[in-house]
């Protein structure tokens, strides 16, 4: 309680440098709204996927929720920036690739759709024009994490904002968490508000809306977080969690606080190391993982972290093969019964695309 206190003192002292940041945002987008600083589109449909703010609203999962229903349908790529990689420059994953090459975001994709290209590259603008020249056949590129990179015009932007931290009650970093301007949401195609509770009642959704208020072109939906079976980290055999079981949960991502709650509601016991988002794992980490878990006495117990997590644990995999080390697998799931319409308005916005003059 007492540093979730400081922090936020803390941050509040930071104000004037975020006034200074948001003035050069708000400046930057003017530049670009008037046409000064330029965008580029290019001759297919681009969907990107993106927020205002810094920390996880559930990007990753949405780039995968779009890929596995669009994927049947149309010639899907996904293209990210490989935040927290060790290389620079344009990549296209393959079986060899690790998550130091182009980051654990699209290792993930890679991994759990092999057959879908998977891109990175920092300047969008260039990787582009590379990735359809390496697939030729490319009908559609879901840019992951892109909302603010405006360089690039999107065809169709989905904006995620998290129901415990939504945008309109966010500000500028380093005070808040924003790291663009609120009236950006104006340039989403539709906005999900994501990480909600199961149960969240028909009120609570509509005044959610009007405290968005959305343009009119606009359509907001609602997404709570939905988890599968965990499963080996190396040889994907599934694992059933129950109250008997003790977790040494293992994460380092932005918020680990769903699946903390997640775990909270099903088992008496679980022990927690928390790292940096997007942390590289060290040998000296694997070594105190390890020493953490086998500290742990009762008889049956287990190792669990997060997909991408996983993704920097993989290269430790001869050690982890032999250990009770498993992945929590997680997807959106739509309230009010809306996915369908959700995917009716990205599939008309793929078949009705027109070239840009």
């Amino acid at each position: 309680m007492f540093s979730n206190w400081f922090l936020k003192s803390f941050r509040i002292l930071l104000l004037p440098f975020a006034l200074l940041f948001g003035l050069i945002v708000v400046i930057r987008n003017w530049l670009y709204d008037k046409d000064i600083l330029k965008s580029a589109s290019f001759g297919l449909p681009l969907i990107s996927v993106g927020n205002l703010s810094v920390g996880g609203t559930g990007k990753s999962p949405m780039v995968e929720f779009l890929v596995m229903h669009l994927k049947g349908r149309f010639k899907v790529a996904t293209l990210s920036r490989g935040y927290k990689r060790k290389t620079k420059g344009y990549a296209l994953a393959n079986e060899n690739t690790t998550a130091i090459e182009i980051g654990d975001e699209p290792l993930q994709f890679y991994k759990k759709f092999p057959d879908v290209p998977v891109a990175i590259g920092e300047e969008r603008i260039v990787a582009i024009p590379q990735l359809l020249h390496d697939r030729p056949e490319t009908q559609v590129v879901i840019l992951d994490d892109a909302f603010q990179h405006r360089a690039i015009k999107p065809g169709f932007n989905i904006l995620l904002t998290d129901y415990g931290n939504l945008f309109t009650r966010d500000f500028f970093l380093p005070t808040g968490d924003l790291r663009d301007d609120k009236a950006s949401y104006k340039r989403a195609d539709v906005i999900v508000v994501t990480k909600c509770r199961p149960n969240l009642s028909t009120e609570e959704k509509e005044s959610i809306i009007r405290e968005i208020d959305p343009l009119k072109s606009q359509k907001v939906f609602f997404t709570t977080i939905a988890y599968g079976v965990p499963y080996h980290i190396t040889h994907r055999t599934f694992y059933q969690i129950d109250e008997n079981t003790e977790v040494l949960l293992v994460t380092g991502i932005a918020n680990p606080r769903p699946l903390k709650h997640f775990l909270e509601d099903r088992i008496h016991t679980y022990y927690m190391m928390h790292y940096n988002d997007h942390h590289i794992f060290s040998i000296d980490d694997w070594r105190d993982i390890k020493k953490r878990f086998e500290n742990i006495e009762a008889e049956r117990k287990i190792i669990l972290t997060t997909e991408k997590d996983a993704m920097r644990l993989l290269k430790f995999s001869s050690e982890i093969d032999g250990m009770p080390f498993y992945v929590m697998p997680i997807e959106h799931k739509f309230l009010f019964g809306e996915e369908q319409l959700f995917l009716r308005e990205v599939a008309g916005f793929i078949e009705n695309f027109k070239t840009p003059s």
